[in-house]
């Protein structure tokens, strides 16, 4: 009987036991899900940071693209370099593969909308910065605040239209006005007057856009350099650069009207130009700093009778001292040197150059500014909601003016020689066509094609000269017009 009621005990211990442990096995109420919800204020796409009043959106593109006859990268024209020599060093074909990504967020407060964005682009290049087999270039586009009606940080420039140097075709390099397709550092106030009617005004940091890029932007003519620096679109005094750090950011305004009808603009702009030294050494002294200006005014016109969704893009640009906002774009376009055939006696190729800079000044001199002006546009228009064409042309005029012109062709002269006439100045006409075919929504595939034509207005031939690029040394060139086709395939996915 005892082993009987100790069986029974230790079963019913078992179970009790059993049960406990089971009973701290089951889980304890679940806190209620956030889930995400869609912000609906500022359109498509945005949702809720979960646990905020901030709203989000994510976006971006993908896209797969190869250009013919390119110079750097792969919509920019044969003008320069390699390319603009036509040597087997070129890349025929250049490829380059592309993801941008977009982080755009919105809150709203007693001041108005928050808003910050962000830009940022992984991109493979055939021939660029770290193109290797892994390799890679990372590049930051737009990264700005707006608050009560201030941008702080790296966005589009005031000055600039809204199509930037693409008022219809795919890339970067069509001239004739301002691109700052990738962002210029600033800080902005807008004024919105209602009906579609504001004004801007920025302080802008002018290094990455109106300084060349670090390529000389005020040319020392005595500076020296061989022929195959001054021919080869690099520009005189190789290995020292004439433009002085920065001191006053340009000073951009803009004034725009958006309506149904279309966008009406102008802008302005004030530069300062400042050169570095004489020479390399600080005591040799300086030219005194001068200020530059450019003007834009600029149309887009919409709801034509040629079909819905077509348009008209114009603008219209002239600076002087301020070259850099007619020739821009994001190719660094400062320096042109194409080579070509020729028919003249005694010479080798002919050579078109055309150089964009601020301005020109001698030993112990003062700087002398350069002019320039230009127009370009696009009709665009849709054949279907699957296809579309577009029809753009621009034209760009370079004046060195009658002193500067002079202290350029003294310079040029003392490199390569010869008794040829004529001044620096030049003229830039593209015209181009693309079309493009979206089978489904955000995928579009495009074909562009783009004749540029360098007016120069030199005539004759150097003296014998060294070796530019590949070219044999102690040979003449004639100086003669030039022009290049350029074309492109793309492929693009937008999310």
């Amino acid at each position: 009987m005892n082993f009987v009621k100790g069986l029974m005990l230790g079963t019913a211990a078992t179970f009790v036991a059993t049960a406990g442990a089971q009973a701290a096995d089951l889980p304890l109420k679940a806190k209620a899900v956030e889930y995400v919800k869609v912000c609906s204020l500022y359109g498509a796409g945005f949702y809720y940071i979960p646990g905020t009043d901030t709203c989000i959106k994510l976006g971006g593109y993908l896209r797969a693209e190869v250009g013919f006859n390119t110079s750097g990268a792969t919509e920019t024209p044969a003008w320069n370099g390699n390319a603009g020599q036509q040597n087997r060093l070129q890349n025929q074909a250049q490829y380059r593969a592309r993801q941008d990504i977009t982080i755009d967020t919105r809150t709203a407060t007693e001041y108005g909308v928050v808003r910050t964005y962000f830009d940022s682009v992984f991109t493979w290049t055939t021939g660029g910065t770290n193109s290797t087999v892994a390799g890679g270039e990372l590049g930051v586009y737009f990264a700005f605040v707006q608050f009560a009606g201030f941008t702080f940080g790296k966005a589009v420039s005031q000055f600039s239209t809204p199509w930037n140097g693409s008022p219809g075709n795919i890339g970067s390099n069509l001239l004739g006005g301002d691109d700052t397709s990738t962002g210029v550092n600033q800080i902005a106030y807008t004024a919105q007057f209602g009906n579609g009617i504001s004004a801007s005004v920025s302080l802008e940091d002018p290094y990455g856009y109106r300084q060349a890029q670090g390529v000389q932007n005020v040319f020392n003519t005595d500076g020296g350099g061989s022929a195959s620096t001054w021919l080869s679109g690099t520009g005189p005094g190789t290995g020292v650069n004439y433009v002085a750090g920065t001191q006053i950011p340009d000073i951009v305004g803009q004034l725009r009207v958006d309506q149904a009808w279309g966008l009406f603009q102008v802008s302005a702009a004030a530069h300062q130009i400042r050169a570095s030294y004489y020479t390399a050494a600080e005591n040799s002294g300086h030219p005194g700093d001068k200020w530059g200006y450019a003007v834009l005014a600029a149309l887009s016109l919409k709801n034509l009778p040629t079909g819905p969704g077509d348009t008209i893009n114009l603008d219209g640009t002239y600076a002087n001292g301020a070259t850099r906002y007619v020739i821009s774009g994001t190719g660094s376009i400062n320096n042109m040197a194409m080579f070509g055939g020729t028919s003249a006696a005694g010479a080798y190729e002919s050579v078109g150059l055309g150089t964009s800079v601020d301005g020109v000044f001698g030993t112990n001199g003062d700087i002398q500014k350069t002019t320039a002006w230009g127009v370009r546009g696009a009709f665009n228009h849709n054949w279907n909601p699957n296809w579309s064409t577009s029809l753009f042309g621009a034209y760009t005029s370079i004046d060195f003016g009658g002193a500067g012109g002079d202290l350029y062709t003294i310079g040029l002269r003392r490199a390569v020689g010869g008794t040829f006439t004529g001044t620096p100045n030049f003229n830039i006409a593209q015209i181009g066509t693309v079309t493009r075919w979206t089978p489904v929504k955000n995928l579009t595939f495009s074909g562009e094609v783009m004749y540029t034509q360098l007016d120069q207005n030199y005539s004759g031939t150097t003296g014998v000269t060294t070796a530019v690029g590949t070219n044999p040394a102690g040979v003449r060139y004639e100086f003669k017009d030039q022009d290049t086709w350029t074309g492109a395939v793309r492929v693009q996915r937008n999310f």
